[in-house]
């Protein structure tokens, strides 16, 4: 049984290479291994259909992610887990900044600048509200209420319709 699910196709390539290999490997004044072009010859496949199959011998039975694994030309060893990928952070900042767009779009201009004054240049409630001369703690009142909108309307898409439900 194989670890994979593979292709019927690539288990047979993987079957006439590998017996390919070990046939031209024992011929008298062979090298130890056999060229790509030699494996296709002697089994009339086509040099992709080799590389194919050679990939496949391989995946007949899959390493655990703890596997230690060396480098080429490295002593040091490392994990398959090691080589695996990460979710990428600036995902959720994409689709954070997607969903607070329309939100954003239906505030007063007043409340976007202070907003933008507040999250993107980093300015306290105080420098704002000298800034529209109005009293810091209507600039807190402004900046929480402006959250609040632009987080409902982020999520109104998934709370029910109002007027679907009044009909």
């Amino acid at each position: 049984m194989w670890d994979v699910h593979v292709p019927r196709r690539v288990q047979d390539l993987r079957n006439k290479v590998r017996l390919a290999r070990r046939g031209l490997a024992q011929q008298p004044g062979a090298g130890s291994e056999p060229s790509l072009a030699a494996i296709a010859t002697h089994t009339h496949l086509t040099e992709d259909e080799v590389r194919d199959g050679l990939k496949s011998i391989d995946g007949f039975s899959a390493l655990s992610l703890d596997a230690g694994l060396l480098a080429s030309g490295d002593d040091d060893a490392f994990s398959l887990a090691d080589a695996l990928g990460a979710p990428e952070a600036a995902y959720e900042v994409v689709t954070d900044r997607k969903a607070a767009k329309a939100g954003l779009k239906h505030l007063p201009e007043r409340e976007r600048t202070i907003l933008y004054l507040r999250f993107f240049e980093d300015m306290t409630q105080s420098q704002i509200a000298a800034h529209f001369g109005i009293s810091q703690m209507h600039v807190s009142r402004l900046i929480h209420t402006s959250c609040q909108r632009v987080r409902d309307e982020a999520t109104r898409d998934e709370q029910p319709d109002e007027d679907a439900q009044a009909a």
